[in-house]
């Protein structure tokens, strides 16, 4: 168990836009950083992230939370585990008692299957560069392919002996138990209840996640015989989903921001070369046709994407499917297309680092002059090929969802395949339309779905967050009335909360009151509320109680709460996906009060629409005892009772300065 120094320490250590940029990329956006949330799929960023106050929150799907939440949703984590991540980023020493490898996979199996796959990658890794037979065969192999030495260290190669049980008894003898050698995949049960190495004679590859951690493994063979499979993977397992995987991101992703671009590759080995060249930016599909989770990967860091396939037919083929796939996702494509024969790790070795790197960066074109150039070559003269190939670019085009994008290549295409850009044009749209009719079947016409879409969204934020420009166009936000759902007392009662959290450590400075903090003053004023909502309530009480106690919390300690019903709304309450553009003074000279500058009037108007949306509710429910009251004493109680609370409204009102009617 982590104890609570050291947890305090890495919570004050760890800085949000650090953790999660190692996942995500961000730009600054205001006060905030933006990006594409990593939980739900999204093309406008709604992911916010607050460094003034150390949370995260995606206003799309309504994720949100510090950098030990962050750290649990993202990599599926327990609350210690996240702990220990981000101890180990930090460098912050953990104590914790002694345990070996089996109480610790007891305590935890899907812990297990990582701390077994690291232990067989440190193996493997040590029989490549220790082992007589990793050193004869498998270290033989990557030196005659020109692989230097700090790039297979830096990805963790190693070798497995050509024997059934060589793994599998240096790990058991380790302590660790057969069953998790077979969930990760490592080794295989026979039909006879035996036993035996997956990967045996084979050069690894370590598959890693997001954060480092070894998930999986590719394994090539070393044998001529054409019955053995050149390559191996890891199966699937509770660890590792290969259509979410990409080989070598996790040394990949801080040079894909800095560049804003990505190579892809195929193979691992190829990853490996275009490392030895000097390029970071490059991952590969891990031993899978690439995917569209895999794509979205990208999409976190760049919206760019270098593919550099093998020169064969094969490998073009496979470059154009993978092409409309990262089209469909909105990111912009470029291809590389190396000599017949040549992928990008033989014609790393064949050229050197420094050529290699040099015919990437010059012979890379943008996808529609690739694919043109290359199907209309293989078309020739045919007019009936050549009309196919013309529709079949088009296809592609009709999967980019940017417009500006799509008449942008469709001008260029004109030009290329000398087709009038308004017959390309008109093509564009009849895939279009029959794309659409095709995905809404039997669903109500546009118009009616239009107005349906209207109706649900009225009064609802924005799936992906605002639009980049709201501010720029407009006036100051103001929020929505309170929908159906969600009744005044409600939202009234958030906003006292919201209150407390931003501004309960600020001291009040009007009414002559001295040396007293706004959050004892709004506590004060709410002994004679009841608050409804019982989350709301539940932070009032936690807070009354605190300064009973004789400490003022503050909003940190109820966003990193561990009841996680009470941190989310903590966390929503300081956080919004509106932010006032700086336009509005600099260009347009228009200066709008900040809720901060009159501290006052923003906490006195709390307070009093808190109260007066209480006595609404008193007023409507003494109105209904007096409709259905018979007894005259009874009713004359009542009407006493009714215009007290009628008088007490008048004065609420009047400091809130609105004018009842009677």
């Amino acid at each position: 168990m982590i104890n609570q120094d050291t947890i305090s320490k890495i919570m004050d250590t760890a800085r949000i836009e650090e953790v999660v940029g190692d996942f995500v990329a961000l730009k600054k956006r205001g006060t905030s950083l933006i990006g594409n949330c990593p939980f739900h799929n999204e093309k406008t960023p709604s992911f916010n992230v607050s460094v003034t106050k150390g949370i995260y929150k995606c206003f799309g799907c309504g994720k949100g939370g510090d950098s030990v939440h962050f750290i649990m949703d993202h990599e599926k984590y327990s609350y210690p585990e996240a702990l220990k991540y981000l101890a180990q980023k930090y460098n912050i020493e953990v104590e914790e008692t002694v345990q070996s490898p089996q109480n610790i996979e007891a305590q935890n199996a899907r812990e297990s299957l990582y701390i077994v796959s690291e232990y067989a990658a440190n193996y493997f890794s040590n029989e490549l560069w220790t082992g007589s037979d990793g050193r004869a065969i498998g270290l033989s192999y990557f030196k005659e392919r020109g692989f230097r030495e700090d790039i297979l260290k830096k990805f963790q190669v190693g070798y497995s002996p050509d024997s059934w049980d060589a793994l599998i008894n240096s790990a058991v003898g380790a302590g660790h138990r057969e069953e998790y050698l077979e969930k990760t995949g490592l080794a295989i049960r026979n039909d006879k209840g035996k036993l035996y190495d997956r990967f045996r004679g084979r050069v690894l590859f370590p598959i890693h996640n997001f954060t480092g951690r070894v998930i999986g493994f590719g394994g090539r063979t070393l044998k001529t015989d054409k019955n053995v499979p050149k390559y191996v993977n890891s199966p699937e397992s509770d660890i590792y989903h290969k259509s979410n995987v990409l080989y070598g991101l996790y040394h990949a992703k801080k040079s894909i921001r800095e560049f804003d671009n990505c190579y892809l590759v195929e193979g691992y080995a190829d990853v490996l070369a275009v490392h030895q060249a000097g390029i970071e930016n490059v991952v590969a599909s891990s031993g899978t046709s690439l995917t569209t989770e895999q794509i979205r990967l990208i999409g976190r860091f760049t919206q760019n994407v270098t593919i550099l396939y093998d020169g064969d037919a094969a490998g073009i083929k496979a470059s154009l499917r993978g092409l409309d796939m990262i089209l469909e996702e909105g990111l912009n494509v470029k291809v590389v297309l190396f000599p017949d024969g040549h992928d990008p790790d033989s014609y790393m070795h064949h050229v050197g680092a420094g050529e290699f790197k040099k015919y990437i960066e010059t012979t890379r074109r943008d996808f529609i002059l690739y694919k043109a150039t290359i199907l209309m070559k293989e078309a020739g003269t045919d007019p009936i090929k050549r009309a196919g190939i013309i529709r079949d670019i088009i296809e592609s085009i009709a999967k980019i969802p940017d417009e500006i994008k799509a008449a942008v290549f469709i001008r260029e295409c004109s030009s290329l395949l000398q087709v009038e850009e308004r017959t390309l044009l008109s093509e564009l749209n009849k895939m279009r339309v029959a794309k659409f009719k095709k995905a809404s079947g039997n669903s109500p016409s546009p118009q009616t779905q239009s107005f349906q879409q209207h109706q649900s969204n009225a009064y609802q934020p924005y799936e992906d967050g605002p639009p980049d420009n709201l501010f720029e166009t407009s006036g100051p936000y103001e929020a929505p009335a309170p929908t159906v759902e969600t009744s005044i007392d409600e939202v009234q009662e958030k906003e006292i909360v919201r209150l407390l959290l931003a501004f309960g450590h600020e001291l009040v400075t009007w009414g002559g009151i001295d040396n007293m903090y706004i959050g004892s003053f709004i506590i004060q004023n709410l002994t004679d509320v009841v608050f409804q909502d019982k989350l709301c309530g539940l932070i009032i009480e936690t807070y009354r109680a605190e300064i009973e106690n004789g400490h003022l919390p503050v909003a940190s300690q109820f966003i990193q709460s561990k009841d996680r019903d009470v941190a989310d709304l903590a966390i929503t309450l300081s956080t919004s996906p509106y932010s006032l553009s700086e336009n509005w003074e600099h260009k347009h000279d228009i200066y709008v009060k900040d809720e901060s500058v009159n501290l006052k009037s923003t906490i006195l108007g709390g307070l009093f629409h808190l109260k007066k949306a209480k006595i609404a509710g008193i007023l409507s429910d003494i109105a209904n005892e007096i409709k259905t009251e018979a007894d005259p004493a009874n009713l004359e109680i009542l009407m006493h009772k009714f215009m007290a609370m009628k008088g007490v409204e008048k004065e609420i009102s009047k400091h809130l300065g609105i004018t009842i009617l009677k």
